[in-house]
């Protein structure tokens, strides 16, 4: 795939960046040898490789799923203006 000095423009504008015109030629080789690299990873045959995020072998550390209360309602709404049952106390704004 080749870029050219228009896609390059484009994508420019798109991403908000100010390249001047001298830069556009040499951008356009980089972006067009960048692709072609791209395109030599899909000779690969990956039918058998398992996706991955690392090279490592990792187990995520999980916390148990339990559901709790937080146990201190009272010490949150205790700097509260107004509160009632432990929930806060808000004036009516919808008639």
């Amino acid at each position: 795939m080749s870029v050219d000095e228009k896609a390059v423009r484009r994508a420019a504008r798109l991403a908000r960046l100010a390249i001047p015109e001298e830069r556009l030629a040499p951008m356009a080789a980089e972006l067009t040898g960048i692709m072609e690299w791209v395109e030599q990873l899909n000779e690969l045959d990956t039918d058998h490789v398992e996706p991955m995020t690392s090279v490592r072998p990792m187990r995520l550390h999980r916390r148990a799923d339990v559901v709790t209360d937080g146990g201190y309602a009272a010490d949150v709404v205790k700097n509260a203006p107004s509160s009632e049952d432990n929930f806060f106390v808000v004036p009516k704004v919808v008639e």
